[in-house]
């Protein structure tokens, strides 16, 4: 069967593909040409991986599919006080959509595989076996005609032994470190707005100090406030209209309600839930902390992500 893998250059997406190819599939690779800053150079490192693991690879032309559904929605949630996940989104419309998409009617693949740490399972998603890199969180609204024909070759390995693989094998790339950024850039800029001084109050609305646009700040931030002193202050509240920050004292911080928007599969506010990317689903009757709108809420039965939504 032929498999397209997306093929970053990355240890992640290298290993994936050279473990397919060893168990027999026909692999070619495929790689996003979004348009960004320094995009020449992320090509041409998915074409020597490529070269290395001795498969083909297609460049997919998909900046401006990008640019309207990733990037402005991004733009637009900064403009209107919410932090946005970025990686969510074009995992949804583009790296796990019109890419596999495109593979499958292009290229004659059956699968589509990546080098994302999770697991698939009769077109069901589950928390990959490193829960360090755990990375179910950022696919759970992958629609589900493509999770049922993808492919997660290191969902039930450790970082470690991916990395192990490559210095086997001899991947150049064994060592390079791990891509972050989805566009890079001063949010700022990439909201398409200019620093302008607004209030930062607490819960009863006094001015404890000021700041240079909400756009700045997350839900949960404490650093950089300049409002030091005492107890710490946490960012709670993102006003876009009155260009406000609003903060509290951790203990009231917390949230054991949320209000989601644009759900998908099952939505069920008694089981554990990850509000971040990072750290261990909690139940919300117990509080979370620092929950953002804009982010996404998504919830486990045991290991399988079984839905979720965008905090509102």
């Amino acid at each position: 069967m032929r498999v397209a893998v997306g093929l970053s250059g990355g240890v992640d997406s290298s290993v994936a593909a050279l473990l397919l190819k060893r168990a027999g599939y026909d692999v070619v690779g495929v790689t996003m040409d979004l348009g960004r800053d320094g995009e020449e150079k992320n090509i041409a490192e998915a074409r020597a991986a490529a070269g290395c693991l001795g498969i083909p690879l297609e460049v997919v032309p998909l900046a401006g599919e990008w640019k309207d559904s990733v990037l402005g929605y991004v733009r637009d949630a900064y403009r209107g006080g919410r932090t946005p996940n970025p990686c969510i989104r074009c995992n949804e419309t583009v790296k796990f959509g019109l890419l596999p998409r495109w593979a499958f009617e292009n290229l004659g693949c059956g699968r589509f595989a990546t080098g994302h740490y999770a697991r698939v399972a009769d077109g069901r998603l589950f928390r990959g076996a490193d829960r360090s890199k755990d990375q179910s969180y950022f696919l759970y609204r992958v629609a589900r005609d493509v999770l049922s024909r993808t492919i997660l070759p290191l969902g039930g390995m450790l970082k470690s032994e991916v990395r192990a693989i490559a210095r086997e094998a001899g991947l150049a790339c064994a060592a390079k470190t791990d891509s972050q950024d989805f566009c890079g850039g001063d949010v700022g800029r990439i909201a398409g707005l200019e620093d302008r001084e607004g209030d930062i109050v607490d819960t009863a609305g006094r001015k404890l100090g000021v700041h240079r646009g909400f756009w700045h700040y997350t839900v949960g931030k404490r650093k950089g406030l300049g409002i030091g002193g005492g107890t710490p202050y946490y960012v709670v509240r993102l006003d876009a209209e009155r260009n406000e920050v609003g903060v509290a004292f951790k203990e009231d911080a917390s949230r054991r309600e949320i209000v989601l928007c644009d759900t998908v599969g099952e939505i069920d506010m008694s089981l554990p839930v990850k509000t971040r990317s990072a750290g261990e689903p909690r139940l919300l009757k117990d509080g979370i902390f620092g929950v953002a709108p804009g982010q996404s809420a998504v919830f486990y039965r045991g290991d399988e992500a079984v839905g979720g939504g965008i905090i509102a």
